[in-house]
Protein backbone atom coordinates (compact mmCIF):
# COMPACT_ATOMS: atom_id res chain seq x y z
CA UNK A 1 0.00 0.00 0.00
CA UNK A 2 1.02 3.80 -0.90
CA UNK A 3 1.55 5.21 2.88
CA UNK A 4 0.44 8.62 2.99
CA UNK A 5 2.73 9.42 5.88
CA UNK A 6 5.87 9.03 3.54
CA UNK A 7 4.39 10.67 1.01
CA UNK A 8 3.67 13.65 2.39
CA UNK A 9 7.03 13.84 4.97
CA UNK A 10 8.88 15.56 2.27
CA UNK A 11 6.78 18.04 1.78
CA UNK A 12 7.10 18.85 5.55
CA UNK A 13 11.06 18.64 5.75
CA UNK A 14 11.89 22.14 4.53
CA UNK A 15 9.74 23.69 7.29
CA UNK A 16 12.61 22.55 9.60
CA UNK A 17 15.13 23.79 7.53
CA UNK A 18 13.69 27.26 6.85
CA UNK A 19 13.76 27.42 10.63
CA UNK A 20 17.57 26.69 10.83
CA UNK A 21 18.33 28.65 8.11
CA UNK A 22 19.18 31.61 10.00
CA UNK A 23 20.43 30.51 12.80
CA UNK A 24 23.14 28.47 10.96
CA UNK A 25 24.21 31.81 9.07
CA UNK A 26 24.94 33.90 12.15
CA UNK A 27 26.57 30.57 14.08
CA UNK A 28 28.93 28.60 11.41
CA UNK A 29 31.44 29.98 9.05
CA UNK A 30 30.05 32.34 6.22
CA UNK A 31 31.73 29.76 3.39
CA UNK A 32 30.23 26.14 5.43
CA UNK A 33 27.07 27.89 5.97
CA UNK A 34 26.42 29.45 2.43
CA UNK A 35 26.95 25.67 1.15
CA UNK A 36 25.01 23.94 3.85
CA UNK A 37 22.43 25.96 2.95
CA UNK A 38 22.68 25.93 -0.74
CA UNK A 39 22.99 22.00 -0.75
CA UNK A 40 20.29 21.47 1.71
CA UNK A 41 17.83 23.85 -0.39
CA UNK A 42 18.37 22.30 -3.56
CA UNK A 43 17.95 18.49 -2.47
CA UNK A 44 14.57 19.52 0.12
CA UNK A 45 13.20 21.22 -3.27
CA UNK A 46 13.63 18.59 -5.76
CA UNK A 47 12.63 15.69 -3.09
CA UNK A 48 9.01 18.08 -2.43
CA UNK A 49 8.97 17.90 -6.39
CA UNK A 50 9.47 14.31 -6.12
CA UNK A 51 6.42 13.49 -3.82
CA UNK A 52 3.78 15.82 -5.60
CA UNK A 53 5.12 13.75 -8.46
CA UNK A 54 4.48 10.60 -6.68
CA UNK A 55 1.22 11.61 -5.65
CA UNK A 56 0.06 12.62 -8.94
CA UNK A 57 1.03 8.93 -10.39
CA UNK A 58 -1.00 7.47 -7.32
CA UNK A 59 -3.90 9.92 -8.59
CA UNK A 60 -3.62 8.78 -12.77
CA UNK A 61 -3.07 5.14 -12.06
CA UNK A 62 -6.36 4.79 -10.22
CA UNK A 63 -8.34 6.20 -13.55
CA UNK A 64 -9.62 3.55 -16.29
CA UNK A 65 -7.75 4.70 -19.39
CA UNK A 66 -4.24 4.55 -17.23
CA UNK A 67 -5.24 1.07 -16.18
CA UNK A 68 -6.44 -0.09 -19.82
CA UNK A 69 -2.82 1.44 -21.30
CA UNK A 70 -1.03 -0.22 -18.14
CA UNK A 71 -1.99 -3.65 -18.40
CA UNK A 72 -3.02 -3.96 -14.52
CA UNK A 73 -6.54 -5.05 -12.11
CA UNK A 74 -8.07 -1.62 -11.65
CA UNK A 75 -9.20 -3.23 -7.90
CA UNK A 76 -6.12 -4.19 -7.24
CA UNK A 77 -4.69 -0.73 -7.48
CA UNK A 78 -7.36 0.65 -5.76
CA UNK A 79 -6.98 -1.61 -2.91
CA UNK A 80 -3.45 -0.94 -2.98
CA UNK A 81 -3.48 3.17 -3.78
CA UNK A 82 -4.86 5.22 -0.59
CA UNK A 83 -4.10 8.74 -2.30
CA UNK A 84 -7.49 10.05 -3.59
CA UNK A 85 -8.02 11.69 -6.88
CA UNK A 86 -8.86 15.21 -5.06
CA UNK A 87 -5.14 14.73 -3.17
CA UNK A 88 -3.50 13.72 -6.71
CA UNK A 89 -5.61 16.58 -8.52
CA UNK A 90 -4.32 19.36 -5.83
CA UNK A 91 -0.32 17.74 -5.98
CA UNK A 92 -0.65 18.46 -9.70
CA UNK A 93 -1.44 21.93 -9.41
CA UNK A 94 1.27 22.29 -6.93
CA UNK A 95 3.82 20.63 -9.36
CA UNK A 96 2.66 22.44 -12.41
CA UNK A 97 3.38 25.82 -9.99
CA UNK A 98 6.38 24.65 -8.70
CA UNK A 99 7.92 23.89 -12.56
CA UNK A 100 6.55 27.24 -13.42
CA UNK A 101 8.22 29.13 -10.75
CA UNK A 102 11.33 27.54 -11.73
CA UNK A 103 11.68 28.09 -14.94
CA UNK A 104 10.41 31.61 -14.54
CA UNK A 105 13.11 31.89 -11.88
CA UNK A 106 15.72 30.88 -14.07
CA UNK A 107 14.91 32.76 -17.09
CA UNK A 108 14.98 35.97 -15.11
CA UNK A 109 18.86 34.77 -13.84
CA UNK A 110 19.48 33.84 -16.92
CA UNK A 111 18.55 37.26 -18.87
CA UNK A 112 20.40 38.85 -15.07
CA UNK A 113 23.23 37.26 -16.29
CA UNK A 114 23.55 38.40 -19.87
CA UNK A 115 22.37 41.88 -19.04
CA UNK A 116 25.35 42.34 -16.21
CA UNK A 117 28.21 39.96 -18.79
CA UNK A 118 26.86 42.23 -21.38
CA UNK A 119 27.26 45.80 -18.93
CA UNK A 120 30.64 44.55 -17.89
CA UNK A 121 31.59 44.17 -21.42
CA UNK A 122 30.36 47.29 -22.54
CA UNK A 123 32.06 49.45 -19.35
CA UNK A 124 35.52 51.14 -20.68
CA UNK A 125 39.03 49.97 -19.58
CA UNK A 126 40.41 46.44 -20.47
CA UNK A 127 41.70 46.07 -16.51
CA UNK A 128 38.98 43.87 -13.57
CA UNK A 129 38.50 47.86 -11.68
CA UNK A 130 36.04 50.38 -13.24
CA UNK A 131 35.91 53.28 -11.88
CA UNK A 132 32.27 55.38 -12.84
CA UNK A 133 31.65 59.12 -12.45
CA UNK A 134 28.40 59.40 -10.12
CA UNK A 135 28.42 60.85 -6.77
CA UNK A 136 26.03 58.14 -5.59
CA UNK A 137 28.19 55.80 -3.47
CA UNK A 138 27.46 52.56 -5.14
CA UNK A 139 30.40 49.86 -5.84
CA UNK A 140 29.24 46.20 -7.03
CA UNK A 141 30.54 42.77 -8.90
CA UNK A 142 29.71 42.11 -12.63
CA UNK A 143 31.14 39.19 -14.22
CA UNK A 144 34.61 39.87 -14.38
CA UNK A 145 34.80 43.49 -13.41
CA UNK A 146 34.14 45.40 -10.32
CA UNK A 147 32.64 48.43 -10.43
CA UNK A 148 32.32 51.75 -8.11
CA UNK A 149 31.36 55.12 -8.33
CA UNK A 150 33.38 58.02 -7.57
CA UNK A 151 30.75 59.06 -5.12
CA UNK A 152 31.86 55.59 -3.27
CA UNK A 153 35.82 56.44 -3.31
CA UNK A 154 34.99 59.84 -2.23
CA UNK A 155 33.34 58.54 0.99
CA UNK A 156 36.19 56.22 2.00
CA UNK A 157 39.90 56.42 2.46
CA UNK A 158 42.34 54.72 1.42
CA UNK A 159 42.26 51.45 3.85
CA UNK A 160 38.42 51.74 3.32
CA UNK A 161 38.75 51.57 -0.25
CA UNK A 162 40.78 48.44 -0.32
CA UNK A 163 38.49 46.35 2.08
CA UNK A 164 36.03 47.06 -0.41
CA UNK A 165 37.81 46.02 -3.20
CA UNK A 166 38.89 43.37 -1.97
CA UNK A 167 35.08 42.26 -0.80
CA UNK A 168 34.29 42.67 -4.56
CA UNK A 169 36.55 40.85 -5.74
CA UNK A 170 35.72 37.79 -2.99
CA UNK A 171 32.42 37.74 -5.05
CA UNK A 172 34.06 37.22 -8.23
CA UNK A 173 36.70 34.70 -6.70
CA UNK A 174 33.92 32.65 -4.64
CA UNK A 175 31.58 32.47 -7.44
CA UNK A 176 28.82 33.61 -5.03
CA UNK A 177 26.07 34.76 -7.87
CA UNK A 178 26.34 30.92 -8.93
CA UNK A 179 25.11 30.46 -4.65
CA UNK A 180 22.22 33.04 -4.59
CA UNK A 181 21.05 32.05 -7.94
CA UNK A 182 20.57 28.34 -6.46
CA UNK A 183 19.09 29.46 -3.44
CA UNK A 184 16.40 31.38 -5.34
CA UNK A 185 16.12 28.47 -7.41
CA UNK A 186 14.99 26.58 -4.48
CA UNK A 187 12.84 28.89 -2.93
CA UNK A 188 10.61 29.47 -6.30
CA UNK A 189 9.72 25.61 -5.99
CA UNK A 190 9.04 25.25 -3.01
CA UNK A 191 8.28 28.98 -0.76
CA UNK A 192 8.61 27.22 2.77
CA UNK A 193 12.70 27.42 1.77
CA UNK A 194 12.63 31.24 1.21
CA UNK A 195 13.92 31.62 4.31
CA UNK A 196 16.87 29.76 3.94
CA UNK A 197 17.56 31.99 0.15
CA UNK A 198 17.69 34.68 2.05
CA UNK A 199 20.00 33.67 4.57
CA UNK A 200 22.61 32.43 1.82
CA UNK A 201 22.08 36.29 0.43
CA UNK A 202 23.58 37.21 3.56
CA UNK A 203 26.32 34.30 4.06
CA UNK A 204 27.80 35.24 0.55
CA UNK A 205 28.06 38.67 1.91
CA UNK A 206 29.93 37.89 5.38
CA UNK A 207 31.74 35.24 3.51
CA UNK A 208 33.26 38.34 0.96
CA UNK A 209 33.83 40.34 4.28
CA UNK A 210 35.52 37.13 5.91
CA UNK A 211 37.70 36.96 2.57
CA UNK A 212 38.49 40.84 2.65
CA UNK A 213 39.44 40.60 5.96
CA UNK A 214 41.92 37.95 5.17
CA UNK A 215 43.14 39.99 2.43
CA UNK A 216 43.52 43.13 4.35
CA UNK A 217 44.53 41.54 7.78
CA UNK A 218 42.78 43.45 9.96
CA UNK A 219 39.03 42.88 10.87
CA UNK A 220 37.90 45.67 12.05
CA UNK A 221 38.79 47.72 9.09
CA UNK A 222 36.26 45.81 7.23
CA UNK A 223 33.54 46.45 9.45
CA UNK A 224 34.60 50.76 9.50
CA UNK A 225 34.45 50.09 5.67
CA UNK A 226 30.69 48.75 5.53
CA UNK A 227 29.99 50.30 7.86
CA UNK A 228 30.98 53.96 6.51
CA UNK A 229 29.72 52.86 3.40
CA UNK A 230 25.79 52.10 4.31
CA UNK A 231 26.51 55.35 6.08
CA UNK A 232 27.18 57.39 3.06
CA UNK A 233 23.99 55.63 0.69
CA UNK A 234 21.39 56.71 3.43
CA UNK A 235 22.75 60.43 2.09
CA UNK A 236 21.77 60.07 -1.32
CA UNK A 237 18.90 58.92 -3.98
CA UNK A 238 18.10 55.47 -5.27
CA UNK A 239 20.96 53.89 -6.79
CA UNK A 240 20.67 53.69 -10.92
CA UNK A 241 18.73 49.95 -12.08
CA UNK A 242 21.74 47.43 -12.25
CA UNK A 243 20.65 43.77 -13.08
CA UNK A 244 20.08 41.36 -10.79
CA UNK A 245 23.40 39.45 -11.16
CA UNK A 246 25.18 41.82 -9.37
CA UNK A 247 26.48 41.43 -5.60
CA UNK A 248 27.79 44.59 -3.61
CA UNK A 249 29.16 45.72 -0.28
CA UNK A 250 25.66 46.60 0.73
CA UNK A 251 23.68 44.00 -0.96
CA UNK A 252 20.77 45.32 -3.72
CA UNK A 253 17.69 44.64 -2.36
CA UNK A 254 16.62 46.24 0.60
CA UNK A 255 18.07 49.58 2.91
CA UNK A 256 21.12 49.01 4.32
CA UNK A 257 20.05 49.80 7.63
CA UNK A 258 17.01 48.13 7.68
CA UNK A 259 15.69 47.35 11.53
CA UNK A 260 18.21 44.50 12.14
CA UNK A 261 19.20 44.36 8.93
CA UNK A 262 21.98 42.28 7.07
CA UNK A 263 25.17 45.37 7.32
CA UNK A 264 24.71 45.77 11.31
CA UNK A 265 24.95 41.74 11.44
CA UNK A 266 27.71 41.86 9.12
CA UNK A 267 29.93 44.69 11.44
CA UNK A 268 29.30 43.07 14.52
CA UNK A 269 30.62 39.34 13.11
CA UNK A 270 33.39 41.27 11.87
CA UNK A 271 34.04 42.70 15.42
CA UNK A 272 33.13 39.24 17.10
CA UNK A 273 36.03 36.45 16.71
CA UNK A 274 36.49 34.88 13.42
CA UNK A 275 35.21 30.90 13.03
CA UNK A 276 37.92 28.64 13.04
CA UNK A 277 37.88 24.75 11.85
CA UNK A 278 40.47 22.58 11.87
CA UNK A 279 39.55 19.83 9.65
CA UNK A 280 38.74 16.88 10.20
CA UNK A 281 37.73 16.74 13.42
CA UNK A 282 36.95 20.56 14.52
CA UNK A 283 34.09 21.04 11.96
CA UNK A 284 30.46 21.75 13.71
CA UNK A 285 29.43 17.79 13.97
CA UNK A 286 25.97 18.72 15.17
CA UNK A 287 24.56 21.37 11.84
CA UNK A 288 25.81 19.00 9.46
CA UNK A 289 24.84 15.49 10.84
CA UNK A 290 21.43 17.22 11.56
CA UNK A 291 21.61 18.56 8.04
CA UNK A 292 22.45 15.60 6.30
CA UNK A 293 19.90 13.35 8.57
CA UNK A 294 17.06 16.09 7.63
CA UNK A 295 17.77 15.31 3.87
CA UNK A 296 18.45 11.44 4.20
CA UNK A 297 15.12 11.59 5.79
CA UNK A 298 13.10 13.07 2.97
CA UNK A 299 15.14 11.28 0.74
CA UNK A 300 14.07 7.72 1.89
CA UNK A 301 10.58 8.78 2.61
CA UNK A 302 9.89 9.82 -1.19
CA UNK A 303 11.77 6.89 -2.66
CA UNK A 304 9.70 4.85 -0.56
CA UNK A 305 6.65 5.84 -1.20
CA UNK A 306 7.64 5.80 -4.55
CA UNK A 307 8.36 2.26 -4.14
CA UNK A 308 5.15 1.43 -2.63
CA UNK A 309 3.65 2.84 -5.93
CA UNK A 310 5.74 0.36 -7.89
CA UNK A 311 4.97 -2.60 -5.92
CA UNK A 312 0.91 -1.79 -6.04
CA UNK A 313 1.71 -1.67 -9.48
CA UNK A 314 3.41 -4.91 -10.01
CA UNK A 315 0.78 -6.51 -7.93
CA UNK A 316 -1.67 -5.25 -10.15
CA UNK A 317 -0.52 -6.25 -13.05
CA UNK A 318 0.57 -9.59 -12.35
CA UNK A 319 -3.08 -10.12 -11.31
Amino acid sequence: MVRHSLIYMPLLFPVPAALAARPLAERLAPWLATWLLTTCALALAALSCVALGVLVVAGLVRLPLAALVGDWSPATVRAGDSVSKIEAAAAGALLVAAVLAGVRMLWRRMRALAAAAFEAACLPGPGQLVVVDDTVPDAYALPGRVVVSTGMLDALNDADRKAMLAHERAHLACHHYAFVAAAHLAAACNPLLRPAAAAVAYTVERWADERAATTCGDRRQVARAVGKAALATTHHPARRRVPEAVLGLLERRRSALHGAGPVPRRVAALLAEPHTYSPPLNYPILPLTAAAAVVSASALCAFAAAHDLHLVLKLAGAG
